[in-house]
């Protein structure tokens, strides 16, 4: 499903009116019931659900999750930091980057730099450590660059813990 490509060779499937209507409700609540997911685009409970599940089947919806506030969660530090790498490195320093619990985000970008990744830490001491002995320590990173986030605003995640729409 969501590995094979669809007919026309593009490996997305258009979405209508309703699909984009569903997902915007979703971001909004990750935990709307089907029922009310169908009254308000207007459609069974039935189609809402199948609608809802090829969603899920072609990879749009990857999942749900919560919004945390990082603050209270005891992470009261974050940061966006920009690395240069080795060309060709890009797989390795992922892989290095993925077991790191204080990253929320990696991104391969194009620019002055060659990823970005969004971290959250428990305050600017370990920002500090986080930065210069793990990130540097990985031979592929040749630099970093550290950029402060004062405040943040999640637009994209519409959970509150629960796994999913349920029917009620």
């Amino acid at each position: 499903m969501a590995s094979e490509q669809m007919a026309d060779g593009s490996g997305a499937r258009p979405l209508d009116s309703i699909d984009r209507d569903i997902l915007q409700m979703l971001r909004t609540d990750g935990r709307a019931s089907i029922r009310s997911v169908a009254e308000r685009v207007h459609v069974s409970r039935a189609n809402a659900y199948a609608r809802i599940n090829r969603l899920i089947d072609d990879g749009v919806i990857r999942g749900f999750g919560a919004r945390v506030d990082h603050e209270r969660a005891g992470q009261g530090a974050s940061a966006y930091i920009t690395l240069k790498i080795v060309q060709n490195t890009w797989r390795t320093v992922r892989e290095q980057l993925r077991r790191m619990p204080e990253a929320a985000h990696i991104a391969l970008v194009s620019g002055d730099f060659d990823v970005l990744i969004l971290v959250h830490t428990r305050d600017n001491r370990a920002l500090r450590e986080l930065v210069l002995t793990k990130l540097q320590s990985i031979p592929e990173v040749l630099s970093t660059r550290t950029l402060l986030v004062f405040e943040e605003e999640t637009l994209d995640a519409g959970a509150a813990g629960d796994p999913g729409p349920a029917d009620v």
